[in-house]
Parts: structure tokens; C-alpha cells; sequence
């Protein structure tokens, strides 16, 4: 227990309820890599600036699969830096 924390046992039950489901949704959302995270955002964010244009709809489609793969290698090539050799 973290210091000036209270005890879970005296937090209203609610309240518990809604410190669990906010650490459920970081350890899912964010996990043990905050920058696939973040990466996932300016992909879509990207992707959803695009496609605000209508005239580059075709082209929004043609840029996501391309900043996916990028991601995804650079997650890998990331991953394999911290491996030990």
C-alpha cells in the first residue's frame, strides 16, 4: 500500500468498482507497451484526418495497412534491440 493511500477496505464500494475498471482498462489498453498505444492513435487519428477529405478516402485506404505494417515492424525491430544476445 502506497503511502497516505486508505485501505481498500474503507473505500466506498463504488468507488472500488471504479479504480478497478479504470486499472482493467490501462493494463488492457496500454499494458506492458505504452507505445503500440500511443502508435495505434496516430494511425487511426491519421487515417480519420484523411478520410475527413472525401477526395482522399482511396488514398486514407492505401496509407492504413502501410502505417500498420510500419508499426508492426517497428514494434519487432524494437523488441528484438532488447533481447538479449
Amino acid at each position: 500500500m502506497a503511502e497516505g493511500e486508505a485501505p481498500s477496505g474503507s473505500r466506498p464500494l463504488v468507488a472500488r468498482w471504479i479504480v478497478g475498471f479504470g486499472h482493467f482498462w490501462w493494463d488492457f489498453l496500454i499494458g506492458d507497451t505504452p507505445e503500440l498505444f500511443v502508435g495505434a492513435l496516430v494511425v487511426v487519428g491519421s487515417v480519420a484526418l484523411l478520410c475527413l477529405d472525401h477526395s482522399l478516402r482511396t488514398a486514407a485506404a492505401l496509407v492504413l495497412p502501410v502505417l500498420v505494417a510500419a508499426l508492426l515492424g517497428a514494434s519487432v525491430w524494437k523488441a528484438g534491440r532488447k533481447r538479449p544476445s
